[in-house]
């Protein structure tokens, strides 16, 4: 499997990315990507993704970052290494008042333009998606892009039956977390039992959301992953084995990737 979304980046694992990795090989985890957050994280995830052969890495603002500096030239140059392979995490957040939508709104509308431009230029990246209570919000703002809806993955899926339709309606992918093995949250396992099987994916979105039966570890890591994607298949009633084996094949046509092979 692949952790598709983590944050390797992040103080939780400074000093020692290198146990983290080989933690999750252990278990069977054969890649992962690390998002970014920032255009200072996007550096900082380029460089970790070029130290680590089956690590890769993205290039974008996180809506929850939206008042601090950009250097939307950084998030190029990071965009154009063949280790950069999707845009984002980009998106909107109404679970938090700061900062304010305004902001949101302003830094999305630049980021998407940037894309749509750098598009042009022979950079066409998947956009891996932030959507915090706003999805009636942001799609309209997706749809308005000059991007293509399949060249999205709304990470981190926290919505219900309602707001998944409205995705796949959209033309996007759904990615989910640790969140859908929460027995507070059956909201979300209905959803992952209605996403076709080659639009799905998971991720850890480490270090938060540890899985049950970990959901008391700190930090989270990639090495979990493997519970996200054992519990989803249970709960659609799917072969393991058969189903993990979508998961990397999804994660390898939409980010452009090729996992090493699986270890005899």
């Amino acid at each position: 499997m692949i952790d598709t979304h983590c944050h390797l980046t992040f103080r939780d694992y400074d000093g020692r990315v290198d146990q983290v990795l080989a933690d999750a090989r252990a278990e069977g985890v054969r890649g992962a990507i690390t998002i970014a957050t920032t255009s200072d994280d996007a550096r900082a995830a380029l460089n970790l993704a070029q130290r680590h052969e089956n690590v890769w890495c993205s290039s974008g603002v996180h809506p929850l970052h939206s008042d601090g500096a950009i250097d939307w030239e950084v998030l190029r140059q990071v965009g154009e290494d063949p280790k950069c392979v999707a845009w984002g995490e980009l998106g909107l957040d109404n679970h938090y008042d700061r900062p304010p939508r305004a902001a949101q709104d302003r830094v999305l509308e630049e980021q998407l333009a940037h894309l749509a431009q750098w598009k042009t230029e022979g950079l066409d990246k998947p956009i891996v998606v932030h959507c915090r209570e706003a999805f009636d919000e942001l799609i309209p703002v997706l749809r308005a892009s000059a991007l293509a809806p399949e060249r999205f993955v709304f990470h981190c899926f926290t919505g219900n039956e309602d707001d998944a339709r409205k995705v796949l309606d959209f033309g996007a992918w759904i990615s989910f977390t640790g969140v859908v093995t929460f027995r507070n949250a059956p909201e979300v396992a209905a959803a992952a039992k209605l996403v076709p099987r080659d639009r799905i994916m998971v991720e850890t979105d480490a270090p938060f959301l540890s899985p049950e039966p970990v959901r008391t570890a700190r930090p989270n890591e990639p090495k979990y992953v493997v519970h996200i994607g054992r519990h989803i298949a249970a709960l659609r009633g799917e072969d393991e084995a058969a189903f993990e084996d979508q998961l990397d094949t999804n994660a390898e046509r939409f980010f452009g990737i090729t996992l090493p092979p699986v270890p005899n």
